[in-house]
């Protein structure tokens, strides 16, 4: 089969691609950049497996450039990107990449939480920039986060892990969802509402399933539940957060500050997020450490190899596609 990688991947990830005698031909995006969408178009009527990247937007008509589409394979373990339901009306089957990510995700997200707090992206700045004439009683005084509330929004594998280790520093930890988890229990995680989460918590992550009802889950009214000693981190998908609203929030100072990964109009962020001293910024690097990113791309790759043997999948989002 013809295989098309819309982004080139991590180098024994792409020897496994070049090496699969499976494989007729192999095309893979040459630039450093996303594909067009006239690109994408042309590369989906060509190839019989797409293996798709989280910003490449995979949708009813990019399907219907090519009738005989045999798998659409997602190097990420969320979906959003791609409208699964089209898929499954045309026959095409959908993997992703779940499982191998959520340590990597959890340390971000704890890094994320320890910079905000701490303020080291400024402590490094001022560093930089020779500023430091010797210590001093008040200078650059953060947060603490040990024996401080952590509120988890969405306590999924994601959520668990970053709980976990939360527990290293003595917090208490709150978590809302849609459902109690059984597994809570191991965390000493306490349910409660989404509510009385942001007005309890002293620094609230989220961590929901992304899709329409959890689109701008965060907005005005949600910020101005929250403490205004609290932070916001978001490791998530960035449309979670109405990004106008938290900005607005920043600067009247109804939070303390926030850590970001993720953002509602990426690669563009609100402008005002850069110039602000209490929010840390980085870019969607969540997964992005060598060890992880190989094992996505070797579940990526294990899901095409399948497909061109006629092979289960293993990581199938719409098994009934399968024909």
């Amino acid at each position: 089969m013809k295989v098309l990688v819309t982004r080139r991947l991590p180098e024994t990830v792409m020897g496994r691609l070049e090496k699969a005698n499976e494989i007729t031909e192999l095309r893979v995006n040459p630039h450093d950049r996303t594909l067009t969408r006239d690109e994408l178009e042309e590369g989906t009527a060509w190839c019989d497996i797409l293996l798709s990247q989280l910003v490449d937007p995979v949708d009813a008509a990019l399907m219907d450039c090519n009738s005989e589409l045999k798998l659409i394979a997602n190097y990420a373990v969320g979906y959003n990107n791609i409208d699964v339901p089209a898929a499954t009306e045309r026959g095409i089957p959908v993997t992703n990449t779940p499982g191998v990510l959520d340590d990597s995700t959890a340390d971000l997200t704890w890094v994320l939480l320890m910079a905000v707090a701490r303020r080291i992206v400024e402590a490094d700045r001022y560093m930089r920039g020779g500023e430091y004439e010797g210590w001093a009683p008040t200078l650059l005084m953060g947060t603490d986060v040990h024996h401080k509330t952590l509120g988890i929004v969405g306590l999924g594998r994601i959520g668990f892990a970053l709980a976990q280790r939360a527990r290293g520093f003595d917090m208490r930890i709150l978590y809302s969802d849609l459902e109690l988890k059984p597994y809570a229990e191991e965390v000493g995680a306490e349910y409660v509402d989404m509510y009385t989460l942001l007005r309890q918590s002293d620094f609230v992550s989220l961590h929901p399933f992304y899709d329409k009802k959890s689109h701008h889950l965060i907005d005005t009214r949600e910020l101005r539940e929250m403490k205004r000693s609290a932070f916001l981190i978001n490791v998530s998908r960035g449309p979670v957060v109405n990004e106008k609203a938290l900005v607005k929030a920043l600067k009247a100072g109804e939070i303390a500050g926030a850590a970001l990964d993720v953002y509602e109009r990426e690669p563009a962020m609100e402008p005002e997020l850069a110039k602000m001293d209490n929010v840390v910024i980085v870019p969607h690097i969540a997964s992005a450490s060598l060890e992880t990113r190989t094992a996505m791309g070797n579940i990526a790759v294990d899901n095409v190899l399948a497909r061109c043997r006629g092979d289960a999948l293993t990581t199938c989002l719409n098994p009934e596609a399968v024909g």
